[in-house]
């Protein structure tokens, strides 16, 4: 297999969207469930017996060590978070075992994602009616990135409905000690999307706003903004 070409990348305030439960200074949704003070921590310490971030941060999960890790910074739980979680099935450029983190170049193209992916879910049960906040999170990256922007022969690892491809090729670049792929959007045309594989390439972490979805009867979410301290 050939690899795509590389780019050297300097690219401010890109953007990730977390659900606001996961984000630091929400309320974790084990509050909910905890009838006093003293429930709530024995829920916390089984949670966290099995929770993958805090497994990978004592160096056991399978799919990335604690040399990869980043500590003693600002929000390095949220960065790991993205390395230690990763979808059961993966995601474009990852499998099943080991995250990566991804952003959009504009806040646009991250909305875009994330809208398409809900609503699918959504659509999967038939019910349009939900409501949902994300915070916005933005980072700054400067290194050399595989590019996919242009690329035909990798046209298949941008195909709507698979990963397939997508996930082949993003095992061979991490063996191969890339940074990450830079690909245009597959859900916002004329968005720009990077997926790093790096947690010490996530730098100058700030939180920023936070977004309100809300579905009402129909595939098309309303979008609000409110701002978060």
């Amino acid at each position: 297999m050939s690899l795509p070409p590389v780019t050297a990348l300097r690219q401010l305030d890109t953007t990730r969207l977390i659900p606001s439960k996961y984000s630091e200074g929400g309320d974790s949704v084990l509050t909910r469930i905890a009838d006093d003070d003293t429930h709530l921590q024995e829920i916390f310490a089984l949670d966290g017996a099995t929770n993958d971030r805090l497994e990978a941060e004592a160096n056991l999960a399978p799919g990335i060590g604690i040399g990869e890790l980043v500590f003693g910074i600002p929000h390095y739980r949220i960065v790991n978070a993205a390395f230690c979680h990763p979808s059961p099935l993966g995601s474009r450029f990852n499998g099943p075992e080991r995250g990566a983190w991804y952003a959009g170049f504009e806040a646009e193209t991250s909305l875009a994602e994330i809208i398409w992916h809900r609503t699918v879910a959504l659509a999967e049960i038939d019910v349009f009616e939900d409501e949902v906040t994300y915070d916005a999170w933005a980072a700054d990256f400067g290194a050399t990135f595989h590019d996919l922007r242009g690329a035909g022969d990798f046209a298949d690892c941008l195909d709507p409905q698979s990963y397939r491809a997508s996930q082949r090729l993003a095992e061979r670049l991490l063996a191969e000690g890339s940074a990450g792929i830079v690909y245009p959007s597959v859900r916002a045309q004329g968005g720009t999307c990077l997926a790093c594989f790096r947690p010490a390439l996530v730098s100058n972490l700030r939180k920023g706003p936070r977004y309100r979805l809300t579905w009402a009867g129909a595939p098309e979410p309303h979008v609000s903004t409110e701002e978060t301290s």
